[in-house]
């Protein structure tokens, strides 16, 4: 227990540039004491004390604000951040190392009672502020979900989903296009058109098109000017221009 406990509080030290001090995630992070009790509660459960661990889950949501169901499965070395209003329920599966946001909901769609109903998150994962992530299906390894996003269905490993209803932005066939987006980076917190990756691709190549334009523009200003027997200056246009190749064009 206590090992897993020093390895939470690295891990939160490690991602959370707010934290300073070992004493201060200890007493002040309450993803922390969430995951704390809900391994109490967890190994309630598994051992038949079902009621137990269902009220140690009671008051831990009453503690921190984070409702974990005592059936589900939490990894090592996961970081809830802020965590109020994070709500996972009893057959989801969350991997090591994974990332959680405040608002996220690991829910169901099934009413079978004893079914798996709920998500399975694998290594790595990173699920953004108030992302809803809904049915029995996995997210691969590594991959990362935008806020606000609603996913109904399985996420490759290491892709990103945004949206409602979620769309993967990564793909194979959209590999120059992630290549742009990726130097936007990844935001948890992507709520605007802003953070998502692909519109920021889309309004880059807007201003490419647009500047295009204006090249276009000059380059037939040159050409009628050198129709009309001139060549264009300084006093003409700002922009740095070489008419040889449009005079050779013309002759």
């Amino acid at each position: 227990m206590f090992r897993h406990l020093r390895e939470d509080v690295a891990c939160i030290l490690e991602r959370d540039p707010a934290a300073r001090t070992t004493w201060e995630v200890l007493t002040c992070y309450p993803g922390l004491h969430a995951l704390v009790m809900h391994r109490w509660a967890h190994w309630c459960w598994t051992h038949g004390l079902r009621w137990l661990g269902r009220f140690i889950s009671h008051v831990s949501r009453f503690l921190t604000g984070i409702e974990i169901h005592p059936g589900a499965r939490i990894g090592r070395r996961v970081f809830i951040d802020h965590g109020m209003g994070v709500v996972i329920g009893e057959t989801a599966e969350v991997g090591d190392d994974c990332t959680i946001y405040q608002g996220v909901t690991l829910g169901g769609t099934s009413l079978n009672r004893g079914a798996k109903r709920h998500p399975t998150l694998g290594r790595g994962v990173i699920v953004g502020a108030n992302a809803q992530v809904l049915g029995a299906f996995t997210v691969g390894d590594g991959a990362r979900i935008g806020s606000n996003a609603v996913v109904v269905k399985e996420v490759p490993p290491g892709a990103t989903a945004v949206g409602n209803p979620a769309r993967i932005i990564q793909k194979d066939s959209d590999a120059q296009r992630e290549a742009a987006a990726a130097r936007m980076g990844f935001s948890a917190y992507g709520v605007t058109q802003s953070d998502d990756p692909v519109s920021q691709a889309i309004r880059g190549l807007v201003d490419n098109a647009a500047s295009q334009e204006h090249q276009i523009a000059l380059l037939w200003q040159a050409v009628e000017r050198l129709s009309q027997g001139t060549v264009p200056t300084e006093a003409h246009t700002t922009e740095q221009f070489d008419p040889e190749p449009l005079n050779r064009l013309v002759r």
